[in-house]
């Protein structure tokens, strides 16, 4: 049985954000951007928001560890949102610190379903991210 899916939003910065997305390729976790693509096209200051949306289970590949699909909304280094997506390990989600009251996570929300995708914004500027 896998841990339950949390309601929250949970803020990362520059470095924690890398290190989630090393640790996804390492696992071959298929929703993930490169952390070479992250370092060149993030703003480096920015705080980045994670949002558990769903429970990965790979059924098909029993090896594979239950992961959380999370929405992730990132400021790239032109100024704009976009969003994208990573897999987490639960155990790991559970370590990012709980710091944002219910009125910023409501406004992260809001802000994610009016952002463009990192495809799209990839494609409007010619900054693809590879493979992920």
């Amino acid at each position: 049985m896998s841990p339950d899916l949390p309601r929250t939003v949970r803020a990362v910065g520059t470095a924690q954000l890398l290190s989630l997305a090393q640790e996804a390729a390492a696992h071959g976790f298929s929703k993930r951007l490169p952390a070479g693509w992250l370092r060149e096209h993030l703003a480096p200051e920015a705080t980045r928001y994670l949002v558990p949306t769903l429970v990965q289970r790979l059924t098909h590949r029993v090896e594979m560890p239950v992961q959380w699909r999370c929405r992730q909304l990132l400021v790239v280094s032109t100024g704009e949102q976009v969003w994208g997506l990573i897999d987490i390990l639960p155990a790991t989600f559970d370590t990012i610190p709980e710091t944002l009251d219910a009125a910023s996570k409501g406004d992260i929300l809001s802000r994610l379903g009016t952002t463009v995708t990192v495809a799209a914004w990839s494609e409007r500027t010619g900054h693809g991210p590879g493979a992920g």
